[in-house]
């Protein structure tokens, strides 16, 4: 009678690798919209809600990274017994047992799925052996949900919290949906204590997440993959092809689209969480902004670098407190280089690691001076000052990009030979005129990024005040204009590859 063939519906439903269910999809936001409306329903049975969350979030996975699904379900078993069995131990030596135990366990994983075919191409290259890769499928998610573990477990160790008794609450943290598959890392002493609260929602608190939704769909569909397809693409594939300052204006407009694309995956999670009743911690907060390559940090990936942060550098930087200022260095250096390593299993990722490691020494270095001279010619509060500040960090990040986006090393050297040697900046007229649209949308979207971030709040409060049928229409309006922008299909998203 509709026109529906009812008998495509089962393979719909079922997991396809070649079309892993994604934010942004319109079966996506059908299964959403059934689960709020069930979700809604049982709103005053907290069992039967989160039983409802449980269940679509093992479906959600499932849909995205198929029989990938038990290697979820294995971490959450696992470490929920790590974490209990630290708690019941009566001395320290019982509880470090137990964390070692959950280290091995969680980094053995991580590195067989994310790092075993690096490790023996190294051995090739050395000559150790001619071992062959393996078929490895990395599982989306992996070292999100790794890391959310192993927050839980190392918050047991340190006292921070004591250990849920509750495998189903525990097993929701880890499997979560709108945060599984590219965080935010949410911590468990954040998380687990909003699972046995009472289900409600301000006005504001759906205006939020609805705004935050309409944001991540326009970051990432309408700006993030429509420049990355119809140019950078083009330009990292075959540098040499490009001039040198298309290769620039590439290396910018990859920086927006790593932006516009994690941030707009960000961005969906938490209003997505919001409308579920659950709060996920920032993630972003206009990182190009930033003074500083410390400041860019507490503005880019917030939920990794504050994890890192906290497990990493700072019981580094105590072990190393004995070297003074060249102990710090070690611990920045050593933890930037595990951020690179995090991201995947390259030269080119260790060594953006190491160069924002570098940055931070070199800032960390010059802190005192560069204050001393900052007071002496008054310049602590100018605006010019904090342009140039912003201008030369924007353009360090960017430049360490090259190397997060290029296939291998030696391309990210042509992208910068390409810019030095071939610049020839008469060919910006061609290019805007070649790629206008794409032009335009790097423009908008720097734009944005820059102008006042009480717009962010101004907005949600105007729509707060709209009616609920009045919201809906609005989003139904945001998702159809963001389908006819669309230039071909939904990519996934930058960060489902770490």
């Amino acid at each position: 009678m509709f026109g529906i063939d009812f008998s495509k519906i089962p393979n719909l439903l079922l997991f396809d690798p070649n079309d892993p269910l994604l934010f942004g999809s319109s079966l996506f936001f059908f299964l959403f919209f059934g689960l709020l409306v069930f979700y809604r329903q049982f709103a005053k049975s907290n069992n039967a809600r989160i039983s409802l969350l449980i269940v679509f979030s093992i479906y959600f996975y499932y849909k995205a990274s198929g029989l990938f699904l038990l290697v979820l379900i294995l971490n959450a078993v696992a470490n929920f017994l790590f974490g209990r069995e630290m708690g019941k131990a009566e001395t320290q030596g019982g509880k470090r047992l137990f964390l070692y135990l959950s280290l091995l366990f969680n980094l053995g994983v991580l590195v067989y799925f994310k790092y075993t075919n690096f490790f023996i191409q190294l051995l090739v290259d050395i000559q150790i052996g001619q071992l062959e890769l393996l078929d490895i499928i990395l599982p989306f998610g992996i070292s999100f949900y790794t890391f959310k573990s192993l927050s839980y477990i190392l918050d047991i160790y340190l006292e921070k919290m004591e250990p849920t008794k509750s495998f189903r609450d525990y097993f929701l943290f880890v499997t979560f949906f709108p945060n599984i598959l590219s965080g935010p890392i949410d911590r468990a002493v954040d998380f687990l204590p909003q699972i046995n609260k009472k289900y409600f929602l301000s006005k504001r608190d759906i205006a939020f997440g609805l705004l935050l939704i309409m944001m991540g769909l326009v970051k990432k569909i309408m700006i993030a993959d429509y420049i990355s397809l119809n140019f950078v693409d083009r330009v990292f594939d075959s540098p040499e092809r490009f001039t040198g300052v298309e290769n620039l204006l590439a290396v910018y407009g990859y920086a927006l689209q790593l932006y516009c694309d994690f941030s707009g995956y960000s961005d969906i999670a938490i209003g997505l969480a919001m409308l579920l009743g659950f709060k996920l911690m920032e993630n972003f907060n206009y990182p190009f902004k930033a003074k500083s390559i410390s400041d860019f940090w507490r503005r880019w990936h917030i939920s990794l670098s504050s994890w890192l942060l906290e497990y990493v550098f700072r019981p580094l930087q105590m072990g190393l407190r004995d070297w003074r200022k060249a102990g710090n260095i070690t611990a920045l250096i050593i933890t930037f280089v595990l951020v690179g390593f995090w991201h995947g299993a390259s030269w080119a990722f260790l060594f953006w690691g190491l160069l924002h490691g570098i940055y931070m020494a070199i800032g960390l270095l010059v802190q005192g001076p560069k204050r001393k001279f900052y007071m002496k010619y008054n310049l602590q509060n100018s605006k010019v000052l904090g342009a140039i500040q912003i201008f030369i960090t924007f353009n360090l990040v960017a430049f360490s990009f090259i190397f997060f986006r290029a296939s291998d090393f030696s391309s990210a050297v042509n992208v910068i030979k390409q810019i030095i040697l071939y610049f020839k900046p008469s060919v910006f007229i061609q290019f805007v005129e070649s790629f206008t649209p794409t032009f335009v949308l790097i423009f908008l979207g720097f734009l944005f990024h820059f102008l006042p971030s009480s717009l962010h709040e101004k907005t949600t409060e105007l729509l707060s005040k709209m009616n609920i049928f009045v919201q809906a229409i609005i989003l139904t309006i945001v998702i159809w204009l963001v389908t006819q922008v669309q230039y071909a299909d939904l990519q996934p998203f930058i960060y489902f590859q770490f």
